[in-house]
């Protein structure tokens, strides 16, 4: 296969609308070159008692581990001979990617149930980490038709399904309504980046806040977030398998990003968290998850806006990226444990527990039946994400097919934004990084 292999080979994913992964650095571990994946047969689990104990590894994505233990609880109560250990496997994906990284390295130790974000489910595939759940969502009757499709499509590759939906988002765009009125902008989100530049010296002058806008962070959202610029502008870190990140579109579209912290100085890079930076007042706007619209309006002492993301000078729509967390299987404990996780996966992605983690966190609910009335009655922000949901765009190949691109993503945005590097000489740097691992991680094991 060539490096501009048809994505028809690869996966089969809706286009149509999806969410997007929150809150953390997703790079993951690496893939170990080798052979093909073998051929997966359909795990038999007629006779198979579930197990009395699991462990569910999450980091808790959008603040959620009230709500993850409220469905425990009534997971509990539904079938007591089930125990569910909650286990705070790390402050985000990137830490629960190496702690099961190591669980898997040692034979030992292993989730019955583990959260994958959306630049690592595939690799766990390619290392044979994780089950197919076919023969469960059989077994248990499983809607599969209910879910939303494109969130469920997300994670199906070669006739199979590897993991369900979890928390599932989209970047929205934030921002302060009290500095937008006080600078005398419109009561909106900017239809595209180059509207925005243009109210930035306003917000500056009338705010009072360090920023017009935050960055988010680099380390966590780099990768994820600058599709939006890169696609406003017919960019893009790569178009199927050819990597594009030094087109000069794309140079195009992350110079003009590089020209809002230095040139132009309007704009600042958070260093943990923009959400957090948006809420404390340091910036009139940034983007960030649906996860942390929860978040975001109980901290914020202000009125808060959202909206869509703001396209660029080639594109206004399809300019935000799908993406998100689902829960899968490993493939290295028990049938009795992979039963039991399953029953507990199938109970936690049922409609009234999609609504209430929704409820709680911001995130898309999987389900079309979930009843969201009284979700929306209480925080109609969410409506905007659902809303936007319906002019997603599939993420590059590149960010969440590649193994550890994520990072490589964030390493070169960072000697953009925050070192003032070279933009086309950084961009033709990663490009020969990410195809190195195309040819060396992924090409050798894809089947044709």
């Amino acid at each position: 296969m060539s490096l501009t292999l048809d994505r028809r080979f690869f996966l089969t994913l809706a286009g149509a609308g999806a969410g997007a992964a929150a809150l953390s650095a997703c790079g993951g571990p690496s893939t170990t070159p080798g052979a093909a994946v073998a051929p997966v047969a359909d795990i038999d689990f007629s006779g198979v008692k579930p197990a009395a104990s699991i462990d569910f590894w999450s980091n808790h994505p959008g603040k959620s581990q009230d709500v993850e233990k409220s469905i425990i609880e009534k997971f509990h109560a539904k079938y007591p001979d089930i125990k569910v250990n909650l286990v705070t496997a790390g402050a985000n994906y990137e830490e629960i990617a190496q702690k099961f990284q190591t669980a898997q390295a040692a034979k030992s130790g292993l989730p019955s149930l583990v959260v994958l974000s959306d630049v690592w489910w595939f690799r766990y595939y390619l290392n044979e980490s994780i089950i197919p759940l076919d023969s469960l969502v059989k077994q248990l009757d499983v809607k599969l038709d209910d879910f939303r499709t494109s969130l469920v499509d997300d994670y199906k590759y070669d006739g199979k399904q590897w993991a369900l939906p979890y928390g599932r988002s989209t970047p929205l765009f934030y921002y302060n309504k009290d500095h937008f009125a006080a600078a005398g902008l419109p009561d909106r989100a900017p239809a595209t980046w180059q509207e925005f530049a243009g109210w930035a010296p306003k917000l500056k002058a009338a705010s009072g806040a360090q920023y017009a806008f935050m960055h988010p962070a680099l380390a966590g959202y780099a990768g994820w977030t600058l599709q939006n610029n890169l696609w406003g502008e017919g960019g893009g870190w790569s178009k199927g398998w050819d990597i594009t990140c030094d087109s000069a579109e794309s140079v195009g579209a992350l110079q003009a990003a590089q020209d809002s912290v230095y040139k132009d100085a309007w704009a600042g890079v958070s260093s943990k968290e923009s959400a957090d930076d948006f809420a404390a007042g340091l910036a009139s706007a940034t983007l960030s998850s649906t996860g942390s619209l929860i978040g975001i309006l109980k901290s914020a002492k202000f009125n808060v806006g959202v909206g869509f993301l703001p396209g660029g000078s080639k594109a206004t729509s399809g300019v935000c990226p799908t993406g998100g967390a689902g829960l899968g299987i490993p493939s290295g404990v028990t049938k009795e444990e992979q039963l039991a996780a399953a029953m507990f996966l199938q109970f936690m992605t049922e409609p009234e527990n999609t609504a209430a983690f929704s409820a709680a966190t911001g995130y898309m609910p999987t389900r079309t039946s979930a009843d969201m009335t009284a979700v929306l009655a209480k925080t109609p922000q969410i409506k905007i994400a659902m809303d936007q949901l319906a002019v997603t765009r599939v993420q590059d190949n590149a960010r969440v097919f590649l193994p550890g691109a994520d990072q490589e993503m964030a390493k070169a945005a960072a000697k953009i934004l925050t070192q003032q590097g070279d933009v086309k000489a950084t961009m033709t740097e990663l490009k020969a990084t990410l195809e190195g691992i195309y040819t060396k991680d992924v090409k050798p094991r894809l089947k044709a």
